[in-house]
């Protein structure tokens, strides 16, 4: 697990953005919109470790809530500067609320709308948020599930965390081997999620969410937290026992997860030292590698 502790949200969204657009490939898709479906392989795009023909979208998985605003809005800058382009992506969001349709402003569906697709060249019909308006909720999160293997699987996923360590709407106790369902809220989750709503008791009591499984099939994962009421999840995250209890302590279990947090939700680490040098050596080999020159 790397651990990159930056100076303030700002910085988190910043590093977020480029980490993610180098790793996504979003630069290398500038101008290849007229490309996307045509037969043949027309060049790649992607991971690194994952490198995508571009006939074949990048998979990504999207957060929603406060943390990940910063780095949508710093994506939109680099769209609208022609730097990056999403026309060779495909999107499947975490979660959405139960009992809230798409177009109530509450909504997930809203909230990427207006956060982050109305601003980007993601095509029509490739974004996809689980649908909770219907009668038969189970079989609307196999469907989500089924699409999203359909798709190959996530290839990067960007994670939010709540102040008790769920990932996605995963609260305590879920599976660690769950897929897409029907979950319960926690009290302690709709109390913090209450502040996007008129009151405590507007907040919806259930949601479909990605599983705990689903989440660790994806190839990549950045997860973000900032300020000092996301510490004890950091720290449970990163140092503490792999339990259900703690669903993202799971994370440990995946060979290629990042924690892109701030100093605030670094406060409570008891390694943050360790973590500060592993990324100082981590930039000097990656110096050394772009220039050719030896580590001394």
């Amino acid at each position: 697990m790397r651990v990159v502790i930056l100076k303030n949200a700002d910085a988190v969204a910043k590093s977020a953005a480029e980490e993610s657009i180098r790793r996504i490939g979003l630069a290398d898709l500038v101008g290849t919109a007229d490309l996307v479906g045509t037969a043949g392989l027309v060049g790649t795009a992607g991971l690194d470790s994952v490198k995508t023909p571009l006939e074949k979208p990048v998979v990504v998985g999207l957060a929603t809530g406060g943390t990940p605003l910063g780095l949508y809005r710093e994506w939109i800058h680099a769209y609208q500067a022609g730097q990056i382009s999403f026309a060779n992506t495909m999107s499947f969001n975490l979660d959405e609320y139960v009992g809230i349709p798409p177009r109530d402003p509450r909504s997930y569906h809203a909230y990427m709308h207006e956060n982050l697709f109305r601003h980007i060249d993601i095509p029509p019909g490739r974004s996809f948020i689980p649908k909770t308006d219907v009668s038969n909720l189970d079989e609307s999160a196999a469907d989500y599930e089924w699409k999203i293997e359909q798709a190959g699987g996530i290839d990067y996923q960007i994670l939010g965390i709540g102040s008790d360590g769920h990932i996605g709407f995963n609260e305590m106790g879920s599976s660690l081997a769950s897929r897409t369902r029907v979950k319960t809220l926690t009290k302690k989750t709709r109390m913090d999620n209450a502040r996007y709503f008129d009151s405590f008791d507007a907040v919806p009591k259930m949601a479909i969410t990605m599983g705990i499984g689903t989440i660790m099939n994806a190839r990549s994962i950045l997860l973000l937290a900032t300020g000092a009421g996301k510490a004890k999840a950091i720290r449970d995250t990163a140092e503490g026992p792999v339990t259900a209890m703690v669903p993202a302590s799971v994370l440990q279990f995946h060979d290629d997860v990042t924690l892109m947090i701030d100093e605030e939700a670094a406060k409570d680490l008891s390694h943050r030292e360790y973590y500060l040098e592993s990324e100082a050596n981590r930039r000097r080999i990656e110096l050394a590698e772009s220039t050719g020159l030896q580590i001394e």
